[in-house]
C-alpha cells in the first residue's frame, strides 16, 4: 500500500517480434503466443482454499478464500504454509524462466558493466566539513567519508557500509546525523528491509561506538541538540510500525529511560524531527495527508518543552523553515497549489502570516531553501519542474532556464547559508543525472558531475517526445516517451508504459542507465503523468485521490490507447509496469482493459485495497484514509470495493504477469500479491503466464546495495522479453 518513500520504482520493459509464428498455425489463436521462447510445459502452484467470510457493517459480505495467508507474521497455524506456498511459487518462478538464465546473467552484466563502479558523490560544506559518500570497485555499498576544510585535506572514513553489512543478506544506512561539535555520528540500520531502524552513536574521535543502541526508530529521523549529547528520534509502533513518539536519548543514559517529549494521538499522522536551516530550532512534524503540525524548542535548550507552531487545521497542510529571525512558512492554506509566508520569532499563528509569493492558479509551489540574499523556490508548471530565484529586498526574480522538452530538476538542500551559490539536480530522458552549482548573482552554472554512463553512452543516439493523450472526460494527459534512433512508428515495436499516479508524487522524466537495455533491444519507453500524481499542481493529485481513484486508472489506459493509436506499438507489443501503489494501478488496469496489455510487471503491488484498509493493526493503514477512503465509510467502502483488483478479479482473459513482492515487506504485505496470483490463476480463461517472485530477504525496496538490485531489474527485463521472444 503506502509507498511514498520508497520511492519510487521508475523501471522500464522489453523487446518486439511476434509475426513469424502466425504462420505456423492458424489456429494457433491467442494473440499472446510467444515466438523464440519455449515456455516450460510445468503446472502453476494451487493455493488451498479455505473459505472465510469478511462481513460488514453495511450488510455486504466478500468472501476471502486466501486470507489464511495473512497469518506468517502472525505466527498463526498456517504459517509454516505460507512460507512453503511462497518457496513454491518460487520454484514455479525459477523453471518457468529456466530458459531466460543466460538472458538475465547478460542484462545483469550489461547494467552492471555501465556502472563507474570505482565513485564518488560530490562533496557537501557543512559546518567546517567536507562531506561525501564514495563506492569501492566491486562493492555493493558506500563508504560514508568526510575532509577537514579543504577538499585536499586527509579523508576520514566515518561509515564502511561494506564492512557493516559483511554477513547480512539485507543492510540499509537510514538516519546519519553529525553533532554541532562535528565528534559524534548518529546513525541507524535496517538488517531485515521492514523499515524497523536501530540507531548507533560512533565517536568520530577515537572511531568507537557507544553501547547505546536504540531499536524500532524510524529510518532518516533524528536531530542533534546543541549540547552535543541529547538527540531526539522518532519511535515506532512495533505492531502498526506507525511513528507514534518523538523520544530525547542522552548519551550514557539507558535507553529503556529516554523520555517521550511527543506522542501523536491521530493513527492517520507521520510524524518525525527535523532542524532548521539557521540550527536554532528542532521541529517536530506531523502530517496527514490533509493536514499538517508543527512543533519547535530552541536547540540550546534541551530540557525544554516544545511549543505549538500553528495548530493543526482541517485541509490545512504547512510546512516551516527558519533563517535570521523569520519563519517562512508554504501553506494550502486559502492556496490550493500554496503559497510562501512570513512570520516572526515570536508570532506563528496563521493570523500573523505575512505573504510572500502568492498563490497561482499554474503554478506548484512545491519546496524551497533560504540564503542570506536569496530565496530559491522549487516550482511545477505545466507538468516540469523549474526553480525561481528571489533576490531578498529588491526587484528582478527570475526562472532558470533548462533547455529540453521534457526533464527532472529539482533543489538540492544547501547547508551554507552565507552563500550565493545553490546547488540543484538535473535529469532528463537521455541526460544522465547531473549536480550544478548555480550562482544566483552572476547566473553562472558550473557542472559538479555528471553521472558517467561506462560503455560509450551517446545521448544523440536516443530521442525524447512530450505527447498529451485525452482522457474520456477531455482532460489533456501528458505522456513523456524516449526510444533509441531507427525506431519506427508501425505499431509493430514494444513499447513499457510506467505509472505510479498516487500520493501526489510526480513521476518526472529522468535517466536510467539501466534502461538502455530496453531501450537497445527496440523497446521505446513511456511514463504516464496520470492524475493522481502531482505532476500538474495540486489539482491533479485531488483528481486522482479518495472518490476520484478510478480517473489514474482511466488516465493510464487512455494513454495506452494513444500510444497504440499513434502507431508507438499495437496491443500485441504494448507492456506496463508498477510499483506498490503503482500496482495497484497494474491490479486495476488489467481487470479494466485485459486485452490492451500483451504483459505486466507489478512490483510490490498493493492490490487488496479493502481488506487492508478495514484493518488498523496492519503497518501504515490509518495515514492512508486521507489517500484511500476508510472502509468505516460505506460510501468509500462501496468505492474501493468497485476498483479494489482482488476483489474484481473475475473469470476473463488476462495478460502474462510477473509479480514481485519481499517477505518482510512492511508497506505492502506479501500476503496480498500472494492472494492476488492465486486467486488469477483459478479464475483466468486464457494460457497466458502469471509468475510471482518473492524475494525471501527483502522489504519493499527489494534488495539492499546498488549491485543486487540489478537482479531484479534483469528478472523483471527477461520476462519482457521472452513474452517478446527476444531471448539471445
Amino acid at each position: 500500500m503506502q509507498a511514498k518513500q520508497s520511492t519510487l520504482f521508475l523501471q522500464n520493459l522489453g523487446a518486439i517480434v511476434i509475426a513469424l509464428l502466425l504462420t505456423v498455425s492458424c489456429n494457433n489463436k491467442t494473440k499472446n503466443k510467444t515466438m523464440d521462447y519455449k515456455w516450460p510445459d510445468v503446472p502453476a502452484p494451487v493455493a488451498d482454499k479455505k473459505s472465510k467470510a469478511l462481513t460488514t457493517a453495511f450488510g455486504d459480505t466478500r468472501n476471502d478464500e486466501y486470507y489464511w495467508m495473512n497469518d506468517y507474521f502472525k505466527k498463526g497455524p498456517d504459517s509454516s504454509n505460507v512460507v512453503k506456498y511462497l518457496e513454491a511459487e518460487n520454484r514455479y518462478y525459477d523453471t518457468l524462466m529456466a530458459g531466460t538464465k543466460d538472458l538475465q546473467e547478460k542484462l545483469y552484466n550489461e547494467m552492471k558493466g555501465r556502472i563507474k563502479e570505482k565513485d564518488e558523490s560530490v562533496p557537501t560544506l557543512k559546518n567546517g566539513y567536507f562531506y561525501y559518500t564514495r563506492q569501492i570497485e566491486g562493492k555493493d555499498y558506500y563508504l560514508y567519508c568526510r575532509k577537514k576544510n579543504s577538499l585536499d585535506a586527509p579523508e576520514e572514513v566515518l561509515l564502511d557500509v561494506n564492512k557493516l553489512a559483511g554477513g547480512y543478506e539485507y543492510y540499509r544506512i537510514g538516519a546519519n546525523s553529525v553533532s554541532p561539535n562535528n565528534n559524534l555520528m548518529a546513525f541507524s540500520v535496517d538488517t531485515v528491509g521492514r523499515n524497523e531502524y536501530t540507531m548507533y552513536v560512533k565517536d568520530l574521535t577515537t572511531g568507537g561506538v557507544y553501547q547505546d543502541a536504540i531499536p524500532r526508530t524510524q529510518g532518516g529521523s533524528a536531530e542533534w541538540a546543541a549540547d552535543n549529547k541529547t538527540i531526539f528520534y522518532t519511535s515506532k509502533n512495533p505492531v502498526t510500525l506507525l511513528s507514534e513518539k518523538i523520544k530525547k536519548h542522552v548519551l550514557g543514559t539507558p535507553v529503556e529511560a529516554d523520555k517521550v517529549v511527543y506522542e501523536e494521538k491521530d493513527p492517520s499522522n507521520y510524524i518525525g524531527v527535523s532542524k532548521s536551516k539557521s540550527e536554532k530550532y528542532i521541529f517536530i512534524v506531523s502530517q496527514a495527508t490533509m493536514s499538517s503540525e508543527w512543533r519547535l524548542l530552541p536547540t540550546d535548550k534541551p530540557e525544554g518543552n516544545f511549543t505549538v507552531f500553528q495548530p493543526r487545521m482541517k485541509d490545512v497542510l504547512y510546512d516551516v523553515d527558519h533563517a535570521e529571525g523569520t519563519f517562512y512558512i508554504r501553506t494550502n492554506n486559502n492556496a490550493k497549489n500554496f503559497k510562501l509566508m512570513t512570520a516572526t520569532d515570536n508570532k506563528t499563528d496563521t493570523s500573523n502570516w505575512k505573504e510572500l509569493v502568492p498563490h497561482s492558479e499554474t503554478v506548484l509551489i512545491e519546496n524551497f531553501d533560504l540564503f542570506k540574499n536569496y530565496i530559491a523556490v522549487g516550482e511545477r508548471k505545466n507538468g516540469l519542474t523549474q526553480i525561481h530565484i528571489m533576490p531578498r529586498g529588491k526587484n528582478g526574480a527570475y526562472d532558470l532556464d533548462f533547455g529540453e522538452a521534457t526533464y527532472a530538476a529539482g533543489l538540492v538542500s544547501t547547508p551554507e547559508y552565507n552563500t550565493d551559490v545553490l546547488r540543484y539536480n538535473y535529469t532528463s530522458l537521455t541526460t544522465p543525472a547531473s549536480v550544478y552549482d548555480y550562482n544566483m548573482a552572476s547566473k553562472e552554472k558550473k557542472l559538479l558531475k555528471q553521472q558517467e554512463v561506462v560503455g560509450g553512452f551517446n545521448a544523440e543516439d536516443y530521442v525524447t517526445e512530450r505527447l498529451y493523450a485525452t482522457a474520456k472526460d477531455g482532460t489533456k494527459i501528458p505522456i513523456s516517451v524516449v526510444y533509441k534512433k531507427g525506431f519506427n512508428k508501425d505499431g509493430k515495436g514494444p513499447l513499457l508504459l510506467y505509472g505510479y499516479g498516487s500520493y501526489g508524487a510526480s513521476m518526472d522524466a529522468g535517466f536510467s542507465s539501466v534502461r538502455l537495455s530496453l531501450l537497445d533491444r527496440g523497446f521505446a519507453y513511456a511514463i504516464a503523468h496520470i492524475r493522481g500524481g502531482q505532476e500538474m499542481g495540486r489539482y491533479w493529485y485531488e483528481d486522482g485521490k479518495m472518490m476520484k481513484k478510478k480517473n489514474t486508472f482511466t488516465d493510464f489506459i487512455d494513454c495506452g490507447e494513444y500510444l497504440v493509436a499513434q502507431k508507438f506499438t499495437s496491443k500485441e507489443h504494448l507492456y506496463a509496469m508498477g510499483g506498490s501503489a503503482g500496482g495497484l494501478l497494474m491490479g486495476a488496469i488489467v481487470n479494466m482493459r485485459p486485452d490492451l496489455w500483451h504483459g505486466i510487471v507489478a512490483q510490490v503491488p498493493f492490490v487488496d485495497v479493502i481488506t487492508t484498509m478495514s484493518d488498523p493493526s496492519i503497518p501504515l493503514t490509518t495515514n492512508e484514509y486521507d489517500e484511500w477512503g476508510n472502509p468505516a465509510n460505506e460510501e468509500s467502502y462501496r468505492y474501493m470495493k468497485s476498483y479494489s483488483p482482488y476483489d474484481n478479479v473475475t473469470a476473463q482473459a488476462y495478460p502474462n504477469m510477473l509479480i514481485t513482492t519481499g517477505l518482510h515487506d512492511s508497506q505492502v504485505q506479501y500476503f496480498e500479491p500472494a492472494k492476488w496470483v492465486a486467486r488469477l490463476r483459478a479464475m483466468k480463461t486464457d494460457s497466458n503466464h502469471i509468475v510471482m517472485y518473492t524475494n525471501m530477504e527483502a522489504g519493499h525496496g527489494g534488495a539492499s546495495g546498488r549491485f543486487k538490485a540489478l537482479r531484479d531489474r534483469a528478472r523483471e527485463y527477461a520476462f519482457l522479453l521472452a513474452l517478446e521472444g527476444k531471448v539471445e
